[in-house]
């Protein structure tokens, strides 16, 4: 599977892969995506343990059947599930070539909405625009930064609901939103989840 990574936050790749998709100078100085950046990753099921709880994702070079850091599961061997692929896509509107052009082999996308700013935002629009123009059908909606709304319910779901308004009538009005924070890790495991039981 390849997934097409969009709005910015190379940190959700690194969360699950391990690996830093931002590599050029110029990006770091900015701290944007500029150029296509690739990270692969492996997805690990611990069988004992309850959906998502179970899946575990480690960098590509990970052994094939890793022990399981999870305290109720330690000491079993993990099952590996998926090898996933990511191509980080710039998200600035004078990039938009490059992110098609990134966009055009994959298998699915993560479309990634701030929950700490009003939804859609102008590149979050563009980054819809271009999974329509790629007619893709298996879509994920990550809510990010859940951890700077979660002390204000009302802004969280006030968000929520800007992003159910937003997908409407589009390819992604069914995905999943999964509200994630990719800084803190918090439900990454829940991303993998829906990878490997719900993208071909």
């Amino acid at each position: 599977i390849t997934i097409y990574l969009a709005h910015g936050k190379s940190k959700v790749v690194e969360a699950i892969s391990g690996v830093s998709t931002i590599k050029f100078r110029n990006e770091k100085v900015r701290n944007i995506t500029i150029y296509l950046g690739y990270a692969n990753a492996k997805i690990y099921k611990a069988k004992s343990l309850p959906a998502p709880d179970c899946y575990f994702s480690y960098p590509s070079d990970t052994e094939d059947a890793p022990l399981c850091p999870h305290p109720q599961a330690k000491g079993e061997k993990m099952e590996l599930v998926r090898h996933v692929s990511f191509v980080d896509c710039p998200g600035h509107d004078v990039l938009m070539a490059t992110m098609l052009t990134g966009a055009a082999v994959m298998d699915a996308a993560l479309l990634l909405i701030a929950a700490n700013m009003p939804c859609p935002q102008p590149q979050t629009s563009e980054h819809l625009a271009a999974v329509e123009i790629m007619k893709l059908n298996n879509i994920i909606i990550l809510q990010n930064k859940v951890d700077l709304v979660f002390k204000d319910e009302k802004a969280a779901m006030k968000n929520y609901e800007e992003i159910k308004a937003f997908i409407k009538g589009t390819r992604a009005e069914t995905s999943p939103i999964i509200p994630i924070s990719a800084q803190l890790k918090y439900n990454i495991d829940a991303i993998s989840h829906y990878i490997c039981e719900h993208i071909p």
